[in-house]
């Protein structure tokens, strides 16, 4: 029998494994819902406008904490980032490709923590920086004609900055980790529909961006659902990464490249050759030596 600590490590685990599965599966639903007229940046809005909507019945002092406190505007500005760069790169490039380059995050989080933690630059750190580093380059190597290894495609720099605003925001959470969870999400939440607004907003008006679908009850009853979904997953986040060691949260966190990259090459949504192989098992060891740095 399991002993009374596994069993009450195994539910944080399990919210944490959810978690990654709704973010690592979200593509699909976003390229159904482009599909049926609703543009990924637009769909982003009304999920998280939801979610919102549910903090707000839910903890409606949240917003008082979070009209207070500027740091945790930091956060909804690179919690929308993250949002709507991610989500609109896996509704319209190769999946496996974008969910490799966001995952450069031990990159950024190390430069990052320089800066807004000033963290010592360790001798670990230097290498999780060059290995993330070798991994971009070994993905990003341009073929014949090709001088610099940087993205090529608008999916590829949306992951990279995607994965960038992702490490700014976990950085900050760690900064302001005395803020209330209820003020923490609404910050998270109410970025990623403000931040998709403005962007969708600014590219509609050059002709790049459709506006709101006529109303249908195939994409309305879709964005509820997923609006739900990344309710549920935050929530379930937040359970688990309080109540396990930063370096399991982070190894577990890591099953997102498997269920985005199974998924979407099982679906056809995404390809693998030895180059994008041998570059993303560079950035998941960088990942997997800033998970087990939290060991120490």
């Amino acid at each position: 029998m399991a002993s009374a600590a596994s069993r009450v490590a195994l539910g944080p685990a399990l919210a944490l494994v959810v978690n990654a599965f709704v973010w690592g599966v979200s593509w699909w639903p976003f390229r159904r819902l482009e599909a049926a007229g609703l543009h990924p940046l637009v769909a982003t809005v009304l999920i998280y406008l939801l979610a919102v909507v549910v903090i707000t019945l839910w903890r409606p002092i949240s917003w008082r904490e979070l009209l207070s406190c500027p740091s945790l505007w930091v956060i909804a500005i690179a919690s929308g980032s993250t949002n709507a760069a991610f989500n609109w790169a896996v509704t319209i490039g190769d999946v496996v490709r974008v969910v490799l380059l966001f995952y450069l995050m031990p990159l950024w989080a190390v430069l990052l923590a320089r800066v807004l933690l000033h963290e010592r630059l360790t001798g670990a750190a230097l290498l999780r920086v060059a290995l993330a580093l070798s991994g971009a380059v070994v993905i990003l190597w341009p073929g014949e004609g090709g001088l610099w290894p940087l993205p090529r495609t608008l999916p590829e720099a949306l992951g990279v900055v995607g994965g960038f605003s992702f490490a700014l925001n976990n950085v900050m959470l760690r900064r302001e980790a005395a803020r209330t969870p209820g003020a923490r999400a609404l910050a998270m939440f109410f970025g990623g529909a403000a931040v998709a607004a403005l962007l969708a907003g600014a590219l509609h008006l050059q002709g790049m961006v459709p506006g709101l679908p006529a109303p249908a009850p195939g994409w309305i009853a879709g964005a509820f659902v997923m609006g739900l979904l990344f309710l549920v997953g935050n929530l379930a986040l937040q359970y688990g990464a309080t109540r396990l060691p930063a370096n399991a949260t982070a190894v577990i966190m890591l099953t997102e490249v498997v269920f985005a990259s199974g998924s979407a090459l099982l679906l056809g949504a995404g390809t693998l050759d030895a180059q994008l192989a041998a570059g993303g098992a560079a950035i998941v060891g960088a990942a997997l030596l800033a998970a087990r740095r939290g060991a120490h």
